[in-house]
């Protein structure tokens, strides 16, 4: 059972980056999928949550207007869109089957650094 993000970099400000949220061993379309991150010195903050019944969502007041969660059932993966991304949006982000943060599987994180 494993999580595996990927799509995270180096971005100017204004840039976007497609972060994906791939899982093996088990069907991600039977979880929630919430997207996470943590800055350094910073404590770990919710970004968005991706419904598993209806694919609604749900976006933190920071990223809201600027990042679109999606997920395609048939590869098994979740994406997150990163728009417009500023240099307070770097850190490290996580996917999770839990969208409280407190429960689910982990990916191992995918750095996002956002510099001019």
């Amino acid at each position: 059972v494993q999580l595996v993000e990927s799509g995270g970099g180096l971005v100017q400000p204004g840039g976007s980056l497609r972060l994906s949220c791939a899982a093996s061993g088990f069907t991600l379309d039977y979880y929630d999928i919430g997207w996470f991150r943590q800055a350094p010195g910073k404590e770990r903050e919710g970004v968005s949550c991706i419904s598993r019944s209806d694919g609604s969502t749900w976006y933190s007041d920071f990223v809201k207007g600027r990042f679109t969660a999606s997920r395609d059932n048939t590869k098994n993966t979740v994406y997150l869109q990163l728009n417009s991304l500023k240099p307070e949006d770097t850190a490290i982000y996580y996917c999770a089957t839990d969208c409280s943060g407190v429960l689910g599987y982990w990916g191992q994180g995918t750095q996002v650094t956002v510099s001019s």
